[in-house]
């Protein structure tokens, strides 16, 4: 339980940090981004398996590549299910460049809670 929760707040202040960088994202405060970053989870737990096993030929096709837009396909949809508590994301560009952006400061708090844990 330790661990999610210390996971859920990485990806909230994830998700701030990233809405500071790139323009279009948008998060109201740190519980908007606590309850994105639960719907994001949920996002990737539930939907983004179906539509990766759709888009597997094009992710062949592309090596891989394609991931980035399934990447921001879930966080629009996440968007699209949190826009009442702040948590917005305005259009694709944004959400591309914002799963870039996330991915990587999430991988580098993970990374820092991981040596604290």
């Amino acid at each position: 339980m330790k661990h999610f929760l210390l996971t859920l707040v990485g990806s909230a202040v994830a998700l701030l940090i990233t809405a500071h960088i790139v323009p279009g994202f948008f998060v109201k405060n740190f519980v908007a981004a606590l309850v994105a970053a639960f719907v994001i989870g949920l996002v990737n737990a539930f939907i983004r398996p179906i539509l990766g096993f759709f888009a597997f030929p094009i992710t062949l096709v592309t090596f891989g590549l394609f991931t980035f837009v399934l990447n921001a396909f879930a966080l629009m949809i996440a968007s699209a299910l949190t826009p009442s508590y702040g948590f917005i994301v305005r259009g694709f560009v944004p959400a591309f460049l914002g799963s870039i952006v996330l991915s990587i400061v999430s991988s580098i708090i993970n990374y820092l809670l991981r040596a604290v844990d």
